[in-house]
């Protein structure tokens, strides 16, 4: 007999989830509920959300309340419940309502980095891993016990929009197979503890602002963090000015103001709070990103210039 299963969920961090569940024959996805359909980009064009998109695809239902709070589900005899990237509180009289629970997929190895920003979080502190957690939700902000967890290495390289991608398909790979055996009986669900939770909020556009007086390893954690968006940026004579990609090592120079642009062979560079970055990629504001050696063939006059 399958299990009938509503999926909650919005962006497409949820799509491995989503996807994962209606392959498997032990799930019956009867309904998906995400978020109303926003418009997009310049010209405001109305977009569904991904999850949306990949519902309709499978003539699954979908429901797009405009808030969640006092929402009453269309279909009332259901299994479970799994959540995936939703981006609002499921209230209680939804949490308590199918048989085995509403389940959770949440991108970091709780109880480290409870909330939304959870995959900056993991980039910016400098950690070796992170990873998913698969958990039965409870009211309080990602405090349910845990189900089952899996982790992965973060690469030097790895921007946030890499490692979400990375932690999204770990989501699908794990999240059938841990729900069986949760059913089952074959996983317990073990209780968070407390003392070593952390919270990490959403982030806005203003927290993208760089702080040069930071050394340069923090810094170039920083940007890697804030890729895609909100984006690492700074400013010069009145202009923003974003930092996409750096070199990964930072550089024994400390003959400079923190945050003026200068050479260093050849390079440009900029100058931390101690030692400095290559700067790899950037995009003066109005203009197309650009390497840093086009943006010297253009703007060799920003040399010695300080980034604020």
């Amino acid at each position: 007999m399958k299990i009938k299963t509503i999926f909650i969920g919005t962006p497409d961090f949820a799509l491995p989830s989503l996807k994962s569940l209606i392959k498997d024959d032990f799930f019956d996805v009867v309904g998906v509920i995400t978020q109303p359909d926003k418009k997009v980009g310049r010209k405001q064009i109305l977009t569904p959300p991904p999850v949306k998109e990949e519902a309709l695809k499978n003539n699954i239902p979908v429901w797009q309340p405009e808030s969640i709070k006092n929402y009453e589900l269309p279909i009332t005899d259901i299994d479970l419940i799994v959540v995936t990237a939703y981006a609002k509180i499921i209230p209680e009289s939804i949490l308590n309502f199918p048989k085995n629970g509403c389940i959770n997929v949440h991108g970091s190895l709780l109880p480290k980095y409870r909330g939304a920003s959870c995959v900056q979080a993991a980039i910016l502190n400098g950690d070796e891993e992170t990873g998913v957690t698969i958990m039965k939700m409870d009211k309080g902000l990602d405090t349910g016990p845990i189900i089952y967890q899996e982790s992965i290495k973060i690469g030097p390289e790895d921007t946030a929009g890499s490692l979400y991608y990375k932690l999204a398909d770990l989501g699908g790979k794990i999240l059938p197979e841990s729900l069986k055996k949760y059913i089952a009986g074959e996983l317990k669900a073990v209780p968070q503890d407390d003392a070593k939770a952390n919270y990490v909020g959403m982030l806005k556009k203003e927290d993208g602002k760089i702080d040069w007086s930071k050394d340069a390893g923090s810094i170039e954690r920083f940007i890697r963090a804030m890729q895609p968006w909100p984006g690492a940026y700074s400013s010069v004579d009145g202009l923003n000015i974003k930092i996409t990609e750096t070199g990964h090592e930072p550089v024994g120079m400390n003959d400079h103001e923190h945050g003026e642009l200068f050479l260093h062979e050849n390079r440009l560079a900029v100058k931390c709070g101690k030692d400095a970055l290559i700067i790899n990629k950037l995009q003066l504001e109005g203009k197309k990103e650009s390497s840093s050696l086009e943006f010297l063939r253009g703007y060799k006059g920003y040399i010695g210039k300080i980034l604020k």
